[in-house]
């Protein structure tokens, strides 16, 4: 059975080791930071893996209880406490996981970085927040672990707090996650006013009672309560989980440390709004038109995206924006209901691309932070482990048959071909071109970083520069040194242990893990009652009826339309980046105004900056002069200016001559005697 106390001590365990660590840095030195910050999240995996066993296998029913009263208001009660289903366990499972290979990862990583226990203490921290939000069993807890999740997200990407673009990077993804909060907690709000209560299993119960009722929105005509509640809720999960048109902050996370930009996009913060969604399917169930939005908005993120990844030349945005697109994918899923799909793709997803993450971290440490991929080629004969195990990332990445992301991505995308609803005909089509793209930037990255000519130079044997040191800075946006070839201190060479082993773990499941879990999860109600879906919606019961096992899937792929498209980027992405760079060259000019859209993201940032900051600055400064400067300081520098003169006035009285005093009394006196004998007549 599951007992309230295993669970406290798996949700608080990285909590007591972010504590320990960033506290008593001290007293327990570089070396025990680590150790304690490691052992904590171990701990956390190990019970993740016992709640897994006994729910799946040992029988336990579903825990949901509160194990003490936070607040009374009235008839609302809102304690804290857990619900842990198997939704919730095989978040834990995936979250703890991966943490625990970032974290030994990140020993040689940051081994030489002065902020070593404080990074510990980070990543430490954001694992137990991202723990907190799932096992939450109200809204209010879920918003707790969630503000966590974006306030540690905060310090890991302004971590090297030296570098402005850290800060700007920092900030800019507070902000935009401020936005999506917003909208969040008015969803809440709206969850309060409908149901009376934030306890999940009670909103949930409740959802069918949502049909039909509708609510006035700014004096408008009724407006359906359902839909507002989940376009409100799916607006946080915009910010957090980086949907157009919220996705602008995460390209810039990259500012931060690589162990850190692998933990936000493979297992935490970007996952919290998928899962959320999937949590709340009782609720978008009973709303068609949030679901077409989120249909529509996951996939023309999954498309558009992938298409700017292909013209990035840092080798982490162009995994960034590969993580853009496959939360695209995820959103995909979940606005056709395919709840499950979307949290499969989710567990396969933060394995291959944590994976993608710490092996182009690992890449870095080998060329001296340089990230330009323009100055790598030929890293293959140096860095074996890394090569192989970004060939499986990459794989698995584009969905190549049998490995774990061709399970999950391959049935989002027959799922959303399945459904009938408003935009699913786009969502199709941006879904299955989406490949053709995934599979073009994903081997042009291995093949500019692993293959062809070495465009670096070794001009010395020196130490080179300090690993992951704020002072570090790659040119990879400076066009002046496009194609000059970097130069090292020394030749790269494979990264330590502490780094190659985390890949190669990784590497294990992005191959085997789909292969396993396909048919339970998707096709044999392994979710039981933590998804719900209306069977109007159900496309993965439509796609099981056509399911006949792994292998029979594996061997029908090699027909499929999104085999033979991503199959057809990889020609590609071969011929040009192996056999023909100057073709993409000859492209980038033939095609200038694409390209150029592609590498300005389109413009928003661009539009964000000024009609939101500049247009705030410019709206601040008219407040300031006409309403600040012009009213508020005029009316108190004008009574300034009135006591100023009349004080004048008044002190050419004060003489100091006794005579004049006696004189002024005298006239006030006849003054007030002549004025009582007036009113006295009257």
């Amino acid at each position: 059975m599951i007992s309230e106390i295993l669970l406290i001590i798996l949700a608080g365990a990285p909590l007591a080791g972010a504590l320990i660590a960033g506290l008593a840095r001290k007293q327990v030195g570089r070396a025990g930071a680590a150790a304690i910050a490691i052992l904590s999240v171990a701990l956390s995996f190990a019970l993740s893996c016992v709640v897994f066993y006994q729910l799946v296998w040992g029988g336990a029913p579903v825990f949901n209880h509160n194990v003490y009263t936070w607040l009374e208001v009235g008839k609302l009660t809102i304690g804290i406490g857990f619900l842990v289903d198997r939704l919730t366990a095989i978040m834990l499972v995936t979250v703890t996981f991966v943490s625990l290979m970032v974290h030994i990862y990140t020993i040689g990583y940051m081994r030489d970085d002065p902020g070593f226990q404080r990074f510990f203490a980070y990543i430490a921290l954001f694992t137990f927040s991202m723990l907190t939000l799932v096992i939450a069993n109200n809204f209010l807890q879920l918003f707790v672990g969630w503000e966590l999740v974006g306030l540690v997200s905060y310090l890991l990407i302004g971590f090297w707090f030296e570098r402005p673009s850290a800060n700007f990077a920092a900030l800019k993804a507070f902000i935009v996650n401020r936005v999506g909060d917003m909208g969040f907690i008015l969803g809440i709000a709206c969850v309060l006013y409908a149901f009376h209560t934030l306890d999940y299993s009670a909103v949930f119960a409740q959802a069918p009672t949502l049909a039909g009722r509708t609510i006035d929105v700014a004096g408008v005509h009724p407006f359906s309560l359902a839909t507002l509640i989940c376009l409100l809720l799916f607006v946080g999960a915009m910010g957090k989980s980086a949907q157009v048109p919220l996705h602008v902050w995460l390209p810039d996370s990259m500012e931060g440390p690589t162990p850190i930009s692998a933990l936000i996009h493979a297992a935490t913060m970007v996952t919290a709004g998928i899962f959320m969604v999937a949590r709340m399917s009782p609720l978008y169930e009973m709303s068609p038109t949030a679901l077409s939005v989120v249909l529509i908005v996951g996939a023309t993120g999954a498309f558009f995206m992938g298409l700017v990844g292909i013209v990035q030349n840092d080798i982490k945005r162009v995994i960034a924006y590969s993580t853009l697109s496959q939360l695209g994918y995820m959103v995909a899923a979940l606005g056709v209901s395919a709840y499950a799909a979307g949290i499969f793709h989710l567990m396969t997803h933060a394995f291959f691309k944590a994976l993608l993450f710490l092996g182009a971290g690992s890449v870095i440490i080998a060329m001296h932070h340089e990230q330009d991929m323009r100055r790598m080629g030929g890293l293959r004969k140096y860095m074996p482990i890394t090569y192989a195990t970004m060939w499986v990332g990459t794989l698995a990445l584009c969905a190549a048959p049998g490995f774990s992301g061709f399970f999950s991505k391959d049935t989002i995308i027959d799922a959303v071909g399945q459904a009938h609803i408003f935009g699913s005909t786009y969502a199709y089509w941006c879904v299955l071109l989406g490949v053709f793209v995934t599979a073009l930037y994903s081997f042009r990255l291995l093949y500019m970083t692993f293959h062809g000519k070495e465009r670096f130079k070794v001009v010395g044997h020196g130490h080179g520069r300090v690993e992951g040191g704020p002072h570090t800075k790659s040119t990879s946006d400076d066009p002046h040194h496009a194609h000059n070839p970097g130069e090292l201190e020394h030749p790269p060479k494979e990264s330590p242990w502490v780094v190659t082993v985390p890949l190669v773990l990784l590497a294990v499941p992005s191959v085997m893990i789909g292969w396993v879990t396909i048919k339970p999860l998707l096709y044999g109600d392994w979710f039981g009652k933590s998804i719900f879906v209306l069977p109007a919606h159900d496309v993965l019961a439509k796609l099981g009826h056509e399911f006949h096992g792994t292998l029979p899937m594996f061997w029908f792929s090699f027909w499929s339309a999104p085999f033979l498209i991503a199959f057809a980027g990889f020609l590609v992405a071969t011929y040009v980046y192996l056999f023909n760079p100057a073709i993409a060259d000859r492209a980038a000019r033939m095609f200038l105004p694409v390209f150029k859209m592609l590498t300005r993201k389109y413009w928003v940032d661009e539009v964000y900056y000024n009609l939101f900051a500049r247009g705030g600055v410019k709206l601040g400064r008219a407040f300031w002069k006409g309403g600040d400067a012009g009213t508020f300081d005029g009316a108190v520098n004008g009574a300034a200016f009135v006591t100023e003169r009349s004080s004048r006035v008044f002190r050419r009285l004060q003489t100091g001559f006794l005579y004049h005093y006696a004189f002024a009394m005298i006239v006030g006196l006849i003054l007030l005697l002549g004025g009582l004998w007036y009113w006295g007549l009257r």
